[in-house]
């Protein structure tokens, strides 16, 4: 069996029973670090990384991302899941091929979403979303790695939060194929559970960027798996903007009093030995 193979096994079996947190890093050393302290698999963030290169979330080029995604995987031995965003197309040819590519990465899973980015209509149509995880699921069985395929609905982020049409569509995602669920941003638990409900026994994924619920809490609502998106990179940026800020308005420097030492941490971890494809 082949390291990503390998990573594929280790992460479907992450889904059978449980739950398991898969948070974010946002870099090579941010992955290294995660792995070092314990979590058993990780996940890319588009905004985490997308703020690496200078740019907003959803604005990085898909050639930028496939490398992020090929460097991240080789970086770690656990297995990493791809925010691979709408698949960075609508057509579902394209979504195919584009899932095609972001397989042969080395990730262990991908999830595809269904926001169109039109303010006016920010859910892309029923029908040409199911056609889309439809498409990827196809990309994902030809390639024959066995990639976790998660459907992810979109409404509770771009101001369209029905919790009834939110499951309509995961319900239809699940027969078109997704191995796994996802509706980011829920913060009320009894959306949480509606929906673990719903697509029962597919696994669901949570998104926790805010403090309403914890690991255990998650668990109990059956919860299979928990993200935290690009709210672990914020927390970095939050530390670093402070203290940038308290030395230009300032001109003092207490932010530097407790740090890790970091060169040490990185000193510590051993890269994989094997990585990638």
């Amino acid at each position: 069996m082949t390291a990503a193979a390998d990573r594929v096994a280790q992460f479907r079996s992450l889904h059978e029973s449980g739950c398991f947190v898969m948070p974010n890093p946002w870099d090579v050393g941010s992955a290294r670090v995660l792995e070092h302290l314990g979590f058993a698999a990780l996940a890319t963030t588009s905004a985490g990384f997308a703020w690496t290169r200078g740019r907003a979330d959803s604005h990085a080029p898909l050639e930028d991302v496939l490398h992020h995604l090929r460097e991240v995987a080789g970086a770690v031995s656990v297995p990493v899941n791809a925010d691979f965003e709408g698949g960075y197309a609508v057509d579902p040819d394209e979504v195919a091929g584009n899932v095609a590519d972001a397989v042969r990465t080395g990730i262990a899973g991908l999830s595809i979403e269904d926001s169109s980015g039109d303010p006016e209509e920010p859910l892309l149509d029923v029908d040409l979303s199911v056609a889309r995880i439809a498409a990827a699921r196809r990309a994902i069985d030809e390639s024959g790695t066995g990639v976790v395929l998660t459907g992810r609905s979109e409404g509770f982020v771009v101001g369209r939060p029905d919790i009834d049409e939110t499951i309509r569509r995961l319900r239809a995602y699940s027969e078109a194929g997704a191995d796994c669920l996802y509706a980011p941003r829920l913060d009320r638990v009894e959306h949480v559970s509606a929906i673990v409900e719903a697509v029962a026994p597919k696994p669901v994924n949570l998104l926790v960027n805010a403090p309403f619920v914890t690991v255990g809490e998650a668990a109990r609502l059956g919860v299979r798996r928990i993200s935290v998106g690009g709210t672990l990179a914020r927390a970095a940026w939050g530390g670093w903007l402070e203290t940038a800020r308290e030395i230009l308005e300032d001109g003092t420097f207490a932010g530097f009093a407790v740090l890790p030492d970091v060169n040490g941490l990185m000193s510590g971890i051993e890269a994989p030995t094997t990585g990638g494809e």
